[in-house]
């Protein structure tokens, strides 16, 4: 969020503010003013630029397809490109990405939540009605993107940190105590603190390197401040820690005694003129005493609990070195779960979460709070479970490897974990609390310190049954080292979401388990040019469910000692957005497994195997998977001559009447945003009878994909004339042991990147 109006104040307002500068030329010139009389590593501090990896993420995104589930293997590589950029010119990089949420900014961030909430339900809304992705205006970050980022840049060598408190004052304090040349952000607490420039990542042109920098002396010269006064009109216009609500009545006296005295105001605008009023009041005040023990004025009016909160909001802007930074009161208790694990622990958890090598872990045992933000879940749709409640078990169990593992039973002091999960229906006026479960291993309850620190092919074994553990697929050892790492992976969370969603059908999991056998065999530019006829509401959400469900891998991973390599759970290594709708689409509309697996053996093989494993655990657990394809209906939306493909099943207009019976095929045409049904004579020239343009394009083989007929000759549900390898995948035919049970639900019935 920044400081209200302040970002609109310096590029509508005070343009002499803004100067634009070319970033190899400042690195030059940075380096120059700091090297006299320095050594050689001066130069490569200097040169160092710190970026606030948060605020670039919707700059680095730039893929086509963001609604999907992201397109993680381009996304890598425009990463790559981005990087490139900066160090051809001589420029280190050092990411930060907010690695907590600050309590005092929890009420902001419920705030913001519950916006993209209401434009996550736009973005299906419009799914539903057009069927295809919405324009920029809709535009929302795929799920996880944040989460994944971190690890991404760290592949490509880049130094990468996640704050343990507020990113934007570790950012802004790496800075100055490293004498970097800039911060490259979009957010203006930079001008507020006493750092290095504040640099526009907005305004940034990556291929000439130059952008806009903020200069906080001119801006203090036009609105009449000094440096060390700046915090204090930052809480007064209002910002993360002091909302705006709060000061209102101060603003609403500053902007009245400043348009007295100001018959002719210099700004026209009322956000220009509300900057100039609050810094005239704070210009009153005049500049803090050495002597002064107090932040806020005294002669400032104001009640005393607002005193207190103004005096913390100024707090959060000083950096150590400040004149008067001991007046900051700094809170260093540990939490309540730090004492059911070693002190040896919570130093790694540490470490590992600063580094970027860990997710989830330093956040339960140091904090003892997790949270989610936004995921692309449809509010209307009622079949399909929030991923925080699918994942809900999976993370009980997270918790309690890290806090019961060895603990003897003795779990009566063990406090519940506080989840901020964003969902649908969610209010977030307070945290769920959540209790740990223990991990039932098949052998002695190890400690914790010797599943991280030992080593040897026991412990080895060991933290490769904690992580299966976790989701409850102990049988799945067996594969280990005889399968890809990713693909190991992915058996197991589709699993898991079979398990615990019980309206997942055998078509999800063909489309899950055939993308990720696939994948491998794309390249960026192939699944690029995947082309989707339309989309579904369902296959979106099925998406982001299981990009959310990649990043509990990594928890359990992290929490498990890593038995496998981090990089195997990496989303560019195991899923692709519109590689993953193709075969949703493709796998619903009843293909042959051969042409799902893109004719290719060796993926056919791999996915078989995967399916019959993922059917024998099922079995096992009473949880019998139905073939359900996704039929279409008449939209709501009745437009004569025009069928909207259907709101749930993600189908093409039309194909309810047009693939029955033998040989049948959707015979219909794209028409502005709808599918208009054609007649019987236009059938042989259908959009499907074009496979390249189809599915070709996207580096299928055997010249391309085509839906099929909706199962013709069925029997019972059932396709009679599908070839023998569609048969084999199937599997076994198991009897109804009863429902698996599934993971304790929200206190509240559930209802959301």
């Amino acid at each position: 969020m920044g400081v209200k109006g302040l970002q609109y104040f310096m590029d509508r307002c005070c343009p002499e503010a803004c100067v634009t500068v070319n970033l190899r030329e400042m690195a030059r010139q940075h380096v120059s003013n700091n090297l006299q009389g320095c050594t050689s590593t001066a130069d490569t501090t200097s040169r160092t630029l710190v970026v606030d990896g948060m605020a670039c993420l919707c700059h680095w995104y730039s893929c086509k397809d963001w609604v999907c589930g992201g397109q993680w293997k381009e996304y890598v590589d425009v990463l790559k490109s981005w990087v490139e950029a900066f160090t051809s010119a001589g420029i280190r990089l050092v990411f930060f990405f907010d690695g907590v949420v600050e309590e005092q900014k929890r009420r902001e961030w419920v705030k913001r939540r519950h916006r993209v909430n209401r434009e996550v339900s736009k973005i299906f809304s419009y799914i539903k009605e057009h069927a295809e992705q919405p324009g920029k205006d809709l535009f929302c970050l795929p799920s996880g993107l944040a989460t994944f980022t971190p690890f991404a840049l760290r592949s490509l060598g880049q130094e990468v940190f996640c704050s343990v408190r507020e990113a934007d004052y570790e950012i802004a304090n790496y800075a100055r105590q490293h004498g970097c040349m800039g911060i490259l952000g979009q957010d203006s607490d930079f001008i507020i603190y006493d750092s290095a420039p504040y640099l526009s990542v907005a305004k940034l042109r990556i291929n000439s390197l130059t952008t806009i920098i903020y200069d906080r002396q001119r801006l203090c010269r036009n609105i009449g401040l000094t440096v060390t006064q700046l915090p204090l009109l930052a809480c007064l216009l209002g910002n993360d820690v002091v909302s705006e609500e709060q000061m209102q009545h101060i603003k609403n006296n500053a902007m009245a005694t400043y348009r007295r005295n100001n018959p002719a105001p210099r700004s026209g605008t009322p956000q220009g003129q509300m900057v100039l009023a609050v810094a005239q009041l704070v210009s009153s005040f005049g500049c803090r005493e050495e002597k002064e023990t107090e932040l806020v004025p005294q002669s400032l009016n104001v009640s005393a609990p607002h005193r207190e909160l103004l005096k913390k909001g100024i707090g959060s802007y000083l950096l150590p070195g400040h004149k008067d930074f001991e007046l900051v009161e700094i809170s260093s208790l540990p939490s309540d779960f730090e004492k059911h694990v070693s002190p040896e622990i919570v130093k790694a958890c540490r470490e590992k979460h600063v580094a970027a090598e860990g997710f989830m872990v330093y956040s339960v045992v140091c904090a003892g709070v997790t949270e989610c933000s936004n995921s692309l879940e449809d509010e209307g749709d009622t079949e399909l479970l929030p991923q925080a409640v699918v994942y809900k078990l999976c993370r009980q169990r997270i918790y309690g490897l890290l806090l019961l593992l060895g603990q003897d039973g003795n779990t009566v002091d063990i406090p519940a974990m506080r989840e901020w999960f964003v969902f649908p229906g969610n209010p977030l006026k307070e945290p769920d609390l959540v209790s740990p479960v223990p991990i039932i291993l098949p052998c002695a309850q190890p400690s914790l310190d010797l599943l991280w620190f030992s080593t040897g092919p026991e412990v080895s074994a060991l933290r490769l049954t904690a992580f299966l553990s976790v989701f409850d697929c102990l049988e799945y050892s067996e594969l280990y080292g005889t399968i890809e790492d990713s693909h190991l992976a992915a058996l197991c969370l589709v699993t898991y979401i079979v398990l615990q969603a019980q309206t997942l059908s055998q078509e999800d999991v063909d489309a899950y388990l055939s993308q990720a056998v696939c994948l491998r065999l794309k390249s960026p530019q192939e699944l690029q040019q995947i082309e989707l006829p339309f989309l579904s509401s369902r296959a979106v959400q099925l998406g982001s469910l299981y990009v959310r469900g990649l990043s509990h891998l990594l928890g359990a991973n992290t929490a498990s000692g890593c038995p496998l390599l981090n990089a195997a759970l990496m989303p560019w290594h195991s899923f692709d957005g519109r590689l993953f709708h193709s075969k949703y689409l493709l796998a619903h509309s009843g293909i042959e497994k051969a042409e799902l697996l893109d004719s290719d053996l060796s993926c056919l093989s791999q996915f078989l195997q995967l399916k019959e494993k993922l059917l024998e655990t099922c079995q096992k657990r009473g949880r019998v998977l139905q073939s359900s394809p996704k039929r279409p209906q008449q939209s709501l939306k009745a437009t004569p001559g025009v069928r909207y493909r259907d709101t749930h099943s993600g189908l093409p207009p039309g194909v309810g009447e047009g693939w029955r019976g033998r040989g049948g095929t959707a015979g219909g045409h794209r028409h502005g945003q709808a599918w208009r049904e054609r007649g019987e004579e236009g059938r042989d020239r259908s959009v499907y009878e074009n496979r390249n343009r189809l599915w070709g394009r996207g580096g299928h083989r055997a010249g391309g994909q085509q839906f099929h007929s909706f199962y013709p000759d069925c029997q019972d549900g059932r396709p009679q004339n599908i070839s023998r390898l569609a048969n084999q995948s199937r599997g076994p035919s198991y009897p109804n042991r009863g429902r698996y049970q599934l993971a304790p639900r929200w206190s509240r019935p559930p209802a959301d990147q």
